[in-house]
């Protein structure tokens, strides 16, 4: 087949288009017989001048118009600068790809109905080189409102204040970053490499959900353990974490008996409220996510007390359900007369309040000890 995907910038919209007349791996097309192929190479592997017009062209094939580079091929230069060298321009590509190949990518996803996610991460931007890229990313997920963008704000080999410094330009609940880099085993090579932290965060998202609930923290022991993880850059002392945590950056402590574990779970929000951590956005993506598929059943449905009992009974009970799994300590849901009267009916719309308390996580355990002399009885 010829079937190819090209990008399509269409002034704010960005989309995929396809183009070709035939389908690929189409059933309707075969090979009547296979010629035997000439040898068109020389013997240092280039192909001889009587041949040249008729190999393809190239980034002709699948993956037409693809710009990446072999970051493997000794040639290229680049091997060098992958892992914990990851950097850009000329000489630092990214993956064999420089900072701005992303930016196609990123718009693409600013089309919620065509790509659904709850998490995104993307290990080979840094925004210390990579800040507009890392930026794009970060404001995608909050204008999307459906996803946690994961991101890595310094290069391998950074300080605490550095990773501290370059936090403070964010404020945005719907990201998080963590520190410091991790080392792990290249299962290409056997060899020890250090990744950055987003490497390895999803993952730890992943298990949370599979484990527990998208709620719970994905920290700590229970949760947060990085078990495939070698070692972290550095041994963070605890003045160490307390100075990441209050500057929204989330520490990857080192612990005896229990190796590198996420020790933190802060968004990247600077004003202190519910939504400054991770698991409350994360309830309240779920919730949305659940409660907006409910409610796109409804559209041009007749506004009537039947269509808003026919939601009450789904969300309510799905919310009983989150109460009890630990996700609520309260909720109520309010679609009645009270916020649908006949002036918003008549605007053809059909309006839905819900109020929402939110489980904290308990981050500080503090614990006093008293030493009672002998004979002393034990207060009530």
């Amino acid at each position: 087949g010829d079937i190819k995907k090209n990008f399509v910038n269409d002034g704010a919209d960005y989309y995929i288009q396809e183009s070709g007349s035939y389908a690929n791996l189409s059933s309707y097309v075969r090979v009547k017989s296979v010629r035997k192929t000439p040898n068109y190479f020389d013997n240092n592997g280039a192909a001889k001048d009587n041949f040249t017009g008729s190999l393809p062209a190239v980034a002709s094939g699948s993956f037409g118009g693809a710009v990446g580079r072999n970051i493997t091929t000794a040639d290229s230069g680049r091997i060098s600068n992958f892992y914990s060298n990851i950097g850009d321009g000329a000489a630092w590509d990214t993956q064999g790809l420089t900072g701005s190949n992303y930016d196609n990518a990123i718009a693409l996803l600013g089309n919620v109905d065509e790509y659904k996610y709850n998490v995104i991460s993307a290990p080979g931007l840094i925004n210390a080189v990579h800040t507009t890229q890392t930026t794009a990313l970060v404001n995608n997920s909050l204008n999307r409102g459906d996803n946690v963008a994961v991101v890595d704000l310094v290069k391998y080999g950074s300080s605490v204040t550095s990773v501290t410094q370059a936090a403070a330009s964010f404020d945005n609940s719907y990201a998080a970053t963590y520190w410091p880099w991790v080392q792990m085993i290249d299962p290409q090579t056997g060899e020890l490499v250090f990744v950055p932290a987003s490497t390895v965060i999803p993952g730890v998202y992943v298990f949370t959900d599979a484990s527990s609930e998208p709620w719970f923290a994905p920290a700590g022991l229970t949760r947060g353990a990085l078990g495939q993880v070698v070692r972290a850059e550095r041994r963070l002392t605890a003045n160490n974490r307390d100075t990441l945590y209050e500057a929204n950056v989330n520490p990857l402590a080192t612990f005896p008996q229990s190796g590198v574990v996420v020790f933190g779970q802060k968004t990247l929000q600077k004003r202190a409220s519910a939504l400054d951590r991770v698991n409350v956005r994360r309830l309240l993506i779920a919730l949305k996510g659940f409660i907006s598929g409910v409610a796109d059943n409804l559209v041009f449905e007749q506004n009537t007390i039947a269509t808003r009992n026919n939601f009450l009974s789904v969300v309510n009970p799905y919310l009983e359900g989150v109460q009890q799994r630990q996700g609520l300590y309260a909720f109520k849901v309010v679609m009645d007369d009270t916020n649908n009267t006949p002036t918003v009916i008549d605007r053809n719309e059909l309006v839905g309040q819900i109020f929402l308390q939110p489980t904290k996580t308990a981050e500080f355990v503090i614990l006093d000890f008293n030493v009672l002399p002998t004979g002393a009885t034990f207060p009530a």
